[in-house]
């Protein structure tokens, strides 16, 4: 189509001007054929009339190669099944010539999990990318984890996709992680396909997990397909939208016969046809129309309702199948270019930085200025590898390009395409194409322009750490290396963060839990040859305040010269609850009783005074400081005056605010069989938990409970025990909590006997 464009505007070019034949044989790649043609001929200065039909060939060639075009994420909860199903496509879409199992216990592990620590633990560590090509689209797909500590995995995967795909086990149904990635989708508004997944499984009920993505998920949802037979005895699947039977043969799968539905099954097909029409009528006023009337409803009608619901985000579409034994993979495919909308069909926003932070809506077009975001950074073997999605413009090996939250004008010096660990060069890429770059120094969540604007998008959300460990090198001769692996790990995830304690001067790495530190951990001493002793998990707390206190405080200080003097009155009181930020610093002081330029000076007091509690050091959050009164000294008064006035004030009324110590509490799923539901449930009760849920699934019983972090560390082991190794569990944050008053007084004496040590 783009070649036959492309000499169609040839041909015209030609009739009105001789082209030098040069130009007429351009070898440039078939997708910019017609864009460097457009570009050459206006430089030459001919023809308005000429231009003006270029333009036309221009946005049929751009509107079509985007149309051909999906970005997907794959996402659900831990063990539902994500890198089996993404192996299945790149095998049946002929990026791989072989099936691996994930557990990689025929060496060589899935193509998607390239770690060697993804392929021993059996789990996605980071997120993964790769794209294939399916019945002519190319297709571009993000593997990611499931364990929630590493959730800003997901987290960056949907803040650069435009649909996603989530995996729900037939057995598990709704799990917690599939709560948290649900809510992600949400945030970012992500049309998604739910695929339910493990058909085969002894106990599977894809209607029940149908119901609970209704009821838990608050899904819009109808099954699109119907499986034939469950367990054992799973066949193969009946596509309610053009009514045929599908099964899959051959020894991968690989081979789809299209039957006529079973006898047995037309009145199931029947009535979860019309269910499945119903619901989309909901959503879709053309098709509500043509159902109301009672006229026939066609396959094409249906699916182009369904299409228009599911870009919309009205509706999501349910598939199923089972990945492991290669059914139902390829119609999920078919749903993806059916359903699923091209980079042109979502609305993708940028803050214009040269008009105030105004949202511009991108056209997505090749020819505009360059809008690219670096999504996610990684250490490959040749420098910094950076994964970018294009949003607008066009992308060139060599070009310049501005990096607009720095101002840096940095060179592309090699432009790649990922499959997993490998790379495939290219010479250029267009909007809606994710690319990654070598060589280019950035941030994750920055953002490059060509320098004819100076837009930035919008940042991803990043969660909070919550757990902490002290680390350190066994040998002083390994610290260049030690520091090298930590600051490499800072940059390519935001989650992890390295400090160091001003008491006992040791490193502290913190994140999302005890697994995502861990890892780090092992990835120290694999890839670095570190080898680092690692101290007790410490949780962190916050300190908050619970009620208003005034301040009235003079800093005046006399060393025989200038001296320091500086007055501020005023008070401290709690930020409502669900306040967007912790801190807050307001200025009231009517007139001039504190010149307007040691304000900042003041504020900047406060905030280092609110890092460090009186109870037990910890920052204080959720707190609002207001400023009424002060006094300055024509002479005396300094920026330093002024601050150090702050943090004493801040000290002088934080006892009289009462404040408290907050500890993080974390959402606890354990799921075990039914006979050990009273152990489970007793010893959740000694952890200080509180137990908000209980659920029968089938043998097993789902207990969802609020847990100090505190006191999960080593719970694995202690679930083991009591269940037999039956038992599993997942957990993640959920919100800082007051702590009982005997724990209050147990943590602020041990603060202060260590301060009393020192």
């Amino acid at each position: 189509m783009v070649r036959s464009s492309a000499s169609r505007f040839l041909r015209a070019l030609r009739a009105e001007n001789s082209l030098s034949t040069t130009l007429c044989s351009s070898s440039a790649p078939s997708s910019y054929f017609a864009l460097f043609l457009i570009e050459n001929v206006s430089r030459r200065g001919f023809s308005t009339a000429a231009l003006a039909r270029s333009k036309e060939e221009k946005d049929a060639w751009w509107k079509e190669a985007m149309s051909k075009l999906r970005n997907i994420g794959i996402s659900a909860h831990i063990d539902s099944g994500k890198t089996t199903l993404t192996e299945r496509v790149l095998y049946y879409t002929g990026r791989i010539h072989e099936i691996h199992e994930v557990r990689g216990k025929d060496g060589v592990g899935a193509k998607m999990d390239s770690m060697d620590l993804e392929r021993e633990k059996g789990i996605t560590i980071q997120s993964a990318a790769t794209y294939c090509t399916w019945n002519g689209y190319q297709i571009n797909i993000i593997d990611t984890p499931g364990h929630v500590d590493f959730t800003i995995e997901v987290e960056r995967a949907l803040r650069v996709l435009d649909g996603a795909i989530l995996v729900l086990c037939s057995v598990g149904g709704v799990q917690s992680q599939s709560i948290t990635v649900d809510r992600q989708m949400r945030r970012y508004e992500v049309p998604r396909l739910a695929f339910i997944n493990k058909l085969d499984r002894m106990g599977a009920d894809p209607w029940k997990v149908l119901n609970q993505a209704r009821a838990k998920l608050r899904h819009h949802s109808a099954a699109v397909q119907v499986p034939i037979g469950l367990e054992e005895e799973f066949e193969g699947l009946v596509d309610l939208v053009n009514l045929k039977a599908y099964y899959f043969h051959g020894s991968s799968g690989e081979k789809i016969v299209s039957a006529d539905i079973p006898e047995n099954m037309e009145a199931v097909v029947k009535e979860k046809r019309r269910e499945l029409i119903e619901v989309v009528s909901d959503v879709d006023d053309v098709l509500a129309e043509t159902f109301l009337s009672d006229e026939p409803i066609s396959s094409a009608d249906l699916e182009m309702a369904i299409r228009r619901a599911t870009v919309a985000r009205k509706f999501i579409p349910v598939f199923m199948g089972s990945a492991v034994k290669n059914k139902g993979v390829q119609p999920l495919l078919d749903g993806v270019l059916n359903y699923l909308p091209c980079p042109i069909e979502v609305s993708n926003y940028a803050l214009d930085q040269n008009n105030n932070e105004e949202k511009v809506l991108l056209s997505g077009s090749p020819v505009g200025p360059l809008v690219a975001l670096a999504f996610k950074l990684e250490e490959g073997r040749f420098g910094q590898l950076t994964y970018l999605r294009i949003y607008e413009g066009t992308i060139r090996k060599g070009d310049f390009i501005i990096n607009v939250n720095n101002g840096k004008k940095v060179k592309v010096p090699r432009l790649v395409r990922m499959h997993s660990n490998e790379m495939e060069d290219i010479q250029e890429a267009h909007a809606g194409q994710i690319v990654a770059v070598f060589g280019v120094d950035c941030a994750s969540g920055d953002t490059f322009t060509n320098g004819s604007v100076r837009y930035t998008m919008t940042s991803m959300n990043v969660p909070e750490p919550v757990m902490s460990l002290a680390i350190s090198p066994v040998s002083k001769d390994f610290s260049g290396q030690f520091s090298k692996a930590l600051n490499r790990f800072q940059r390519e995830d935001p989650t992890f963060r390295v400090g160091t304690d001003s008491e006992s001067g040791q490193t502290i790495i913190s994140g999302m839990g005890e697994l995502h530190l861990d890892i780090y951990v092992e990835r120290i001493r694999r890839e670095y040859k570190v080898d680092a002793e690692v101290g007790k998990p410490r949780v962190n707390f916050r300190e908050t305040i619970t009620q208003r206190a005034e301040f009235d405080y003079l800093h005046k200080k006399q060393t025989g010269g200038q001296g320091q003097y500086g007055r501020v009155c005023g008070y401290v009181e709690p930020l409502p609850t669900g306040s967007a930020t912790k801190f807050e610093f307001e200025n009231m002081i009517i007139g001039q009783a504190i010149p307007s330029g040691f304000i900042p000076a003041i504020e900047k007091g406060f905030k280092e005074a609110a890092n460090s509690g009186s109870l037990i050091g910890y920052p204080v959050e959720n707190i609002r400081i207001v400023l009424t009164d002060g006094a300055s000294h024509a002479v005396d008064s300094s920026e330093l005056a002024f601050k150090s006035a702050s943090i004493y004030a801040f000290r002088q009324c934080y006892a009289a605010a009462k404040p408290v110590i907050l500890e993080p509490t974390m959402l606890v799923e354990v799921k075990v069989p039914t006979e050990f539901q009273g152990p489970v449930t007793g010893d959740i009760n000694k952890r200080r938990g509180v137990i908000v849920g209980n659920d029968q699934d089938g043998d097993d019983c789902v207990i969802t409970a609020q847990v100090p972090l505190n006191n999960m560390f080593g719970y694995s082991t202690s679930l083991r025990s009591m269940t037999q190794g039956k038992g599993e569990f997942t957990m993640e944050y959920k919100q800082h909590l007051p702590v009982p008053q005997d724990v209050h007084m147990q943590l602020v004496n041990t603060y202060k006997a260590s301060k009393g040590a020192e």
